[in-house]
This record gives C-alpha cells, sequence and structure tokens, in this order.
C-alpha cells in the first residue's frame, strides 16, 4: 500500500510559478512511476506529467510543455511539480498517482494508487 499526500496548490497570478510535492508512505516508493493529473472544474482528469521509478525518462502532455517539470526524490519519497509561466487555464485540481509499471503511463488505468488533491487557481 501507498498513500499520497500532495501539496502546495493555492491562488496564483497568470505568470507566476508553483511548486506542487506528493510525500508517499512505504518504503517502496522507488519501485513506482509517478505521474501528475489534474481535473479543471466541469472536465475529465486528465495526465499532466510522468515520470519513470529512476527519475530517468518523464513525459509531458502538450499545454505543459515547456513550462512544467515533473522530479521525484527517491530518498524523501517525494515527487515535484514545477509549475512556471501559470495560465488561467491550468486552474484544476492537481493529483499525484503512483503505477507499479517501469514506464511512464498517461493512462489513468496504469496507475494503482492516488492522492486526494490540492487545489490550484490561476487567476487572469
Amino acid at each position: 500500500q501507498v498513500q499520497l499526500v500532495e501539496s502546495g496548490g493555492e491562488l496564483v497570478q497568470a505568470g507566476g510559478s508553483l511548486r506542487l510535492s506528493c510525500a508517499a508512505s512505504g518504503r517502496t516508493f522507488s519501485s513506482y512511476a509517478m505521474g501528475w493529473f489534474r481535473q479543471a472544474p466541469g472536465k475529465e482528469r486528465e495526465f499532466v506529467a510522468g515520470i519513470s521509478r529512476s527519475g530517468g525518462s518523464t513525459y509531458y502532455t502538450d499545454s505543459v510543455k515547456g513550462r512544467f517539470i515533473i522530479s521525484r526524490d527517491n530518498a524523501k519519497n517525494t515527487v515535484y511539480l514545477q509549475m512556471n509561466s501559470l495560465k488561467p487555464e491550468d486552474t484544476a485540481v492537481y493529483y499525484c498517482a503512483a503505477g507499479r509499471g517501469p514506464l511512464v503511463e498517461i493512462r489513468q488505468s496504469k496507475y494503482d494508487y492516488w492522492g486526494q488533491g490540492t487545489r490550484v487557481a490561476v487567476s487572469p
């Protein structure tokens, strides 16, 4: 079992930056690929970024490429999402997820554990 707790979400102005954190319980964090997803009001949850077990591979949805950076610290059991140049359309609840597969996955079905989410609001 893995428990995930996100933090770092808040209200920020467009063009600003935020860093989200996701702390994982357990001693097997490095066994999981990690992903960040988001759900905007009235929309389905979507993939944002993913990182492999070692951190050597990352993948981003097109709308955040060049603005967001996913990273992980396996010694701290934590995955991060650095969000720069934020736009109002980035407003959403952001979730982190852990998956047992070795590769970065964009499909939600490939993730086994989910956090409760942290809310990000970007004002114009």
